[in-house]
């Protein structure tokens, strides 16, 4: 047993030091020229900070509606957790996956565990299926997104006399590198969720829950809500990084369409196991900007300063629910 944990903690440790370097390494590429001195003087005299300011209560929001939608589909498997604390628990598993990337799944319901005494593996059972949910939701507003901007980029190719082969020639070796190495970290880590599934699968009690979990869909009682409230999630992500458009010159003048490109774009990267999608995320959003004609080092301060705001916003709710919580009694405490 001793040897087992022993093993359990290297491996640990070796998955996140890998998605640290990974991110690492991806910034460090990305930055590796770039002019930090300036910095400053555009958080200071080229920003707006009243629209990022704006933000963030749809920041805020979006996780809201996130622990707002879990009670729906933890009422049918019999499983009842106070909102508050389901609130809390996604906030502070957001602020955890920043450390550990995706332990935050596994967080969040070890908190309605302890506080509520909801079984975590019905409760872990109901993440896979909202997470299932979400990502068809991306995936059709993906291919959504790009059947309407097919005309866009048309027309871009037109007026700018830009080729498909221009545009990869733009690419140096390093960057279709980088790509290669997203690419694959993305499968790894895909290979290593549906292996941690297997490894729940063979207790049939906690395969049960999640079973449970997985079907608690099928019964939720108020569908509309339950659509509401996912809508909702996304729309608020959605606000949440398109008002900083508007926070820089650059950008102001994009349009909501460029936002949604870049934004899908941006949410496909961090599928990438790195904190927060540091790297994969930057390198994506910033790829796709240059597209639609914004300057390199425009390019390269908005998704800097965007991504290092929104995750201290993150840090923020994170703590936040950790010293609520401590001071929240446990459901067995109450009726007692």
């Amino acid at each position: 047993m001793e040897g087992s944990n022993q093993r359990n903690i290297v491996n640990n440790i070796f998955k996140v030091s890998l998605s640290l370097l990974l991110g690492g390494l991806i910034l460090y590429w990305m930055y590796r020229d770039f002019d930090f001195h300036k910095i400053s003087d555009v958080l200071l005299h080229k920003m707006n900070w009243t629209w990022m300011l704006l933000s963030f209560p749809f920041g805020v929001l979006a996780q809201l509606f996130r622990g707002w939608r879990w009670g729906q589909t933890l009422e049918p498997v019999g499983e009842h957790a106070r909102s508050s604390v389901r609130v809390n628990s996604i906030f502070l598993s957001y602020a955890m996956s920043l450390v550990i990337p995706r332990i935050g799944e596994f967080a969040r319901c070890g908190v309605l565990r302890r506080y509520d005494g909801v079984s975590f593996p019905k409760a872990l059972g109901t993440v896979v299926t909202e997470r299932a949910i979400d990502s068809l939701l991306v995936l059709v507003i993906t291919g959504l997104t790009i059947l309407f901007q097919l005309r866009v980029f048309h027309t871009f190719f037109d007026k700018t006399g830009t080729s498909i082969d221009s545009i990869f020639m733009q690419f140096s070796p390093v960057g279709y590198l980088v790509t290669a190495v997203c690419g694959v970290a993305a499968l790894l880590s895909l290979f290593y969720l549906l292996r941690r599934l297997r490894i729940y699968n063979k207790v049939k009690a906690t395969f049960t829950g999640i079973w449970q979990g997985v079907l608690s869909l099928r019964s939720v009682r108020n569908v509309p809500l339950f659509i509401v409230f996912t809508l909702g999630i996304w729309v608020s992500y959605f606000l949440h990084y398109y008002l900083t458009f508007f926070c820089f010159d650059a950008m102001s003048h994009l349009g909501m369409m460029c936002a949604l490109v870049t934004f899908i774009v941006g949410s496909i990267a961090v599928v990438v196991p790195t904190p927060n999608g540091a790297g994969p995320w930057h390198f994506a959003v910033k790829t796709m900007l240059i597209l639609y004609g914004v300057a390199d080092s425009d390019a390269l301060y908005f998704v800097l300063i965007v991504h290092t705001v929104q995750t201290m916003l993150v840090i923020l709710l994170g703590v936040y629910a950790w010293i609520a919580l401590s001071f929240t009694k446990r459901k067995h405490l109450l009726n007692t």
